[in-house]
């Protein structure tokens, strides 16, 4: 079979337990207390991309800038015109965390397809944080 004819064949289906797999292994993911050490230390910024329910009934980390998933290319891409005023590079540190550690890791392969080579996402998400002991408000 030709290059060509192959090119349209649809790949074989994937689960999403293999998917997540696959992802998390093109970068290495972040525990609670780094991500928090890092944030304090002004060397990463965390996103929070939970719904808006969950940020109502759980909290929110201090300093996490909330953006909705279906915005978080936009607002982190640095050549983007709807980018958030701290997306100012590629070399940026993003840690992404969500309620617990899966959309997150969806999110962060998908800046690293933005170029964003240094995001990652929180292992276990918010409720890892939480139950770390860490800030919330």
């Amino acid at each position: 079979m030709s290059a060509p004819e192959s090119a349209g064949r649809a790949q074989p289906p994937v689960g999403i337990d293999e998917l997540l797999e696959r992802v998390r292994a093109g970068y290495a993911r972040i525990a609670p207390q780094e991500a928090y050490e890092e944030a304090r230390a002004g060397d990463a910024l965390l996103i929070d991309i939970r719904y808006a329910a969950l940020r109502e009934r759980d909290g929110l980390v201090p300093g996490a800038v909330v953006v909705e998933r279906n915005e978080l290319e936009w607002r982190l891409d640095p050549q983007g015109s709807h980018r958030l005023p701290e997306a100012t590079s590629h070399d940026l540190r993003i840690v992404v965390f969500c309620n617990e550690g899966y959309a997150s890791s969806l999110a962060a392969h998908s800046l690293h397809q933005l170029g964003l080579h240094r995001a990652t996402d929180l292992v276990g998400g918010f409720q890892a944080w939480r139950e770390a002991g860490l800030p919330v408000e």
